[in-house]
């Protein structure tokens, strides 16, 4: 059922780069939309806020339950540190091994950091885009990402976390063939 993933814990950090930055221009354009449907830069930071501690606490063996959460606060801050204990999580090798659980099923922990990987990058893209921010990767860690979304995406399309493969030439800019295998349009523009 579940594909058959490369542990990538080198990629973790590298991937999480853009966050810090993003999570501060976000704090002043929460109406601002993304490129996810109907979603604004609100929508995605409490998306960010609820599922970022369930990846994390995947990697310990031991998430919590997921709990819609709202903005509060500083709550760059708390998403910003929620997000330094995934990459510290997910950047362990020993995290990649064996099996853990998201909310009630047992999954390969390399499906989870995974998924963890990809949405570091595909969520920086969709801030980045809501925010008229760049944001790049070098092209060793889209490579890996690119191979790993290929990979996921069918499971997510079924659980519907993916929409449709956006089409793109062969040739387009990898970050645009990233977003466009994970039902993203890498024309997108608020």
């Amino acid at each position: 059922m579940f594909p058959d993933f490369t542990p990538r814990p080198h990629l973790v950090a590298a991937a999480a780069a853009p966050h810090e930055m993003l999570l501060a221009a976000a704090a002043d354009q929460l109406d601002a939309l993304v490129p996810c449907e109907g979603w604004t830069v609100r929508d995605l930071a409490e998306h960010m806020m609820t599922w970022t501690p369930v990846l994390a606490g995947a990697g310990r063996g031991a998430p919590p339950e997921p709990a819609s959460r709202a903005l509060g606060g500083d709550w760059p801050a708390v998403l910003g540190a929620e997000r330094e204990d995934l990459v510290a999580v997910w950047s362990d090798p020993a995290s990649w091994e064996g099996t853990t659980t998201m909310t009630s099923s047992e999954i390969p922990s390399p499906v989870v950091g995974t998924m963890s990987l990809c949405e570091l990058v595909l969520h920086a893209w969709d801030l980045g885009r809501g925010l008229g921010e760049p944001v790049s990767w070098d092209d060793a860690l889209l490579e890996e990402v690119h191979a790993a979304l290929s990979q996921l995406t069918p499971l997510g399309r079924q659980m519907g976390a993916f929409g449709p493969a956006v089409e793109v030439p062969a040739d387009a800019p990898l970050l645009d063939r990233v977003v466009a295998v994970a039902g993203r349009d890498p024309g997108w523009t608020p």
